[in-house]
């Protein structure tokens, strides 16, 4: 949706889960010396400043990595991404750029103007394709990539309700034509729990991915977010532990 813009959420609690666990699946992959593919369906901006007024009105931010950072072991890939881009939160596309490597290929779509703009001012690397395109098309086109090998994250912001009934039967697609490729979804756990029928859908075609769920306090009076789930087809090996140690983390900080 034109209108959704990240840097209102930015470095909020459901940015730390996802992004925590993108790190630790992309260190994994990045462990054999094969190159891959990075596919990102919704990109936003790619980095952050998250002493900017949107960032702070909303203050998901302090909910998030400023109460979150400190409970994270320095070793963690997800803390390494952070060290890399110092004045800013990175998003997932910096995150990605900040630990894979030149000879990865990343694929980065994002449908707003002026997000877009800053996408590309801000990841402009020879291994970065950014493109002003609906990212699910994006995704359709691209796929199966060259390097076979790699991960696809779609975390679109389902201000558009119509896209809990559209995404299992994409991943359903996009599973058949790139069989080997690790498909993370992302969702929102909202008080009204509107996922639900979403993820029954995708735990009935994908009975063998794997599901993680954190809760949080809402970030404000009346924040109807109350935690963040992930849905990955073909998790790399290792990832339900880091998830595990993941879900300890949130748990002892709330």
């Amino acid at each position: 949706m034109l209108s959704y813009q990240h840097l209102y959420h930015a470095g909020n609690a459901a940015d730390v889960h996802k992004h925590a666990a993108l790190a630790s699946a992309l260190a994994y992959l990045t462990r054999k010396p094969k190159p891959l593919s990075y596919i990102e369906t919704h990109a936003g901006r790619g980095l952050y400043d998250l002493t900017a007024p949107e960032a702070v009105k909303t203050g998901e931010a302090a909910a998030g990595i400023t109460r979150l950072r400190a409970a994270f072991p320095e070793a963690h890939p997800y803390l390494q991404a952070l060290a890399r881009n110092p004045d800013h939160y990175p998003g997932s596309p910096a995150l990605a750029h900040a630990l894979l490597r030149p000879t990865d290929t990343l694929h980065l779509a994002e449908l707003h103007p002026q997000e877009h703009a800053h996408l590309r001012q801000n990841l402009r690397a020879p291994n970065v394709h950014v493109y002003k395109q609906n990212g699910l098309e994006m995704a359709q086109s691209l796929c199966p990539p060259t390097p076979r090998r790699g991960l696809m994250l779609v975390d679109p912001s389902y201000e558009v309700k119509t896209e809990y009934e559209v995404l299992p039967k994409f991943l359903s697609t996009l599973a058949r034509k790139w069989n080997v490729g690790v498909l993370m979804l992302w969702y929102p756990i909202l008080t009204s729990q509107p996922h639900t029928p979403m993820l029954a859908d995708l735990k009935t075609r994908f009975p063998d991915a794997l599901t993680h769920e954190v809760a949080f306090p809402p970030a404000r009076d009346g924040h109807r977010m109350v935690g963040s789930g992930l849905f990955v087809v073909n998790p790399p090996y290792g990832l339900q532990t880091e998830l595990a140690a993941l879900s300890a983390l949130f748990k002892k900080a709330a």
